[in-house]
């Protein structure tokens, strides 16, 4: 078997063709409308346009993109809907980085998960060693 016949399919799918158009205001963000065409080109409009918002927010540690969905029927909703969404999607980013603070602020490391390279002793693999309970245990 020769390396071309190992490498993945590279066909486009014929059946789910789309044409993108980006809108821009050049300051806040950008739409990204996707039309779907037939194989020559064509609309089709059995199937439906859908919208995407991007944008980025400033941090301290850089730019942080945003993207979102836009229920729309057309450009003009499209862009009514883009500055509420905006907020929503921004909101769900920092709750997410908020529960990672959290999770991460709680979670102990164990020597039996591996997280203390062999450091512990004794019977019960804790620190220490010794004693009755075979040193002390951080669950």
């Amino acid at each position: 078997m020769n390396q071309t016949d190992q490498m993945p399919d590279m066909s486009l799918d014929t059946a789910n063709l789309v044409r993108e158009d980006t809108f821009s205001d050049g300051r806040v963000g950008t739409i990204r409308r996707l039309t779907p065409v037939k194989a020559d080109g064509s609309d089709d409009p059995a199937r439906t346009v859908s919208y995407s918002g991007h944008t980025q927010i400033m941090t301290q540690a850089g730019a942080l993109p945003l993207a979102f969905e836009i229920e729309a029927d057309n450009l003009e909703q499209a862009v009514e809907k883009f500055p509420e969404l905006a907020k929503q999607a921004l909101e769900e980013m920092i709750q997410r980085i908020e529960e990672m603070r959290r999770d991460a602020a709680t979670s102990i490391v164990t020597p039996d998960q591996g997280g203390f390279g062999g450091m512990g002793g004794g019977q019960g693999g804790g620190f220490g060693g010794g004693g009755p309970t075979g040193g002390i245990r951080l669950k």
